[in-house]
């Protein structure tokens, strides 16, 4: 049976508020099985898939990775810190997010202030938008060729993946925020003697949050997903996805695979831990905006 936790708020005036009911025990089990239920079917899938692909093209039993190999292997990278493709798979991980990391904020920075300015001048939002549309219809890989030519092999190619990726989608968000803000919010600020300046940071930008976190989740996404494919082209020997693609040559599946999990989990993580908390912190204080 759930209870109701009373919130007393200036005890002088005598008033309480009655906050939502606590969740009994019944919705906490309810919400922990919505979370491993989906987790157990996929492990269940995964086994099915590494006992049937040995047997229907005739591989030895175990040439397919199953769940308990990849955690065992996962139990070596991991906890025993066994070398994986001469490094550590914390290294491989490290050096994955710090291109990340770069490649997004600079996309993230340019994306803004380009967004910005095609959302604020009409001249340019004529001129350039369809340009970062058909940015925006490129994949990642392809890339892969103007990449080599500018910076050959190496970081600098990989970063650069990375920025083209996350760029269009955060200008395209930014400048949908900007130009989708209600005109009563606009004429609100002029009959007040807003200037453009106090436009812009009072009434633009906060209306064009929730625009921006879109535009943060989508970019980050395809940064994450073009980091790993592009590390597997144009890697440096570090990073998950040189070590998933070189595990075709060590036939290390297993490792692999431990690599795939990283992925996902940090991609998981992200989204939950961070994208997450901070669109709900942002619209909590900007949500009024919208």
């Amino acid at each position: 049976m759930s209870s109701t936790v009373r919130i007393p708020v200036k005890p002088e005036t005598g008033i309480e508020v009655i906050a939502m009911p606590a969740p009994s025990r019944a919705a906490r089990w309810r919400r922990f099985g919505r979370a491993v239920i989906p987790l157990f079917l996929g492990l269940i899938l995964w086994q099915a898939v590494a006992m049937l692909v040995p047997w229907l093209r005739q591989l030895e039993p175990g040439a397919f990775p199953g769940p308990w190999d990849t955690a065992q292997r996962a139990f070596e990278v991991i906890l025993q810190a066994k070398p994986l493709l001469g490094h550590s798979i914390f290294m491989h991980t490290a050096v994955s997010l710090l291109r990340w990391g770069v490649g997004f904020t600079l996309a993230a920075v340019l994306g803004i202030l380009t967004g910005a300015a095609l959302g604020r001048i009409a001249v340019l939002h004529r001129a350039c938008m369809p340009l970062v549309y058909v940015l925006q219809l490129i994949p990642g890989l392809a890339w892969i060729p103007v990449t080599i030519l500018l910076f050959g092999l190496g970081d600098g190619a990989t970063i650069f993946m990375i920025a083209m990726a996350a760029f269009p989608p955060m200008v395209i968000n930014v400048v949908a925020g900007m130009r989708t803000t209600p005109t009563a919010y606009l004429a609100v600020a002029r009959m007040v003697g807003a200037n453009r300046r106090m436009i812009f940071w009072q009434v633009l930008a906060p209306a064009s949050i929730p625009h921006l976190l879109s535009g943060m989740r989508v970019a980050l996404g395809n940064s994450w997903r073009v980091v790993v494919a592009a590390e597997m082209v144009v890697g440096a020997g570090t990073g998950l996805g040189y070590s998933i693609i070189q595990s075709r040559w060590t036939l290390d599946y297993a490792g692999a695979f431990v690599c795939i999990a990283v992925i996902a989990v940090i991609g998981l993580l992200t989204e939950q831990l961070l994208i997450a908390r901070i669109e709900e912190r942002t619209l909590q204080r900007w949500g009024g905006m919208t």
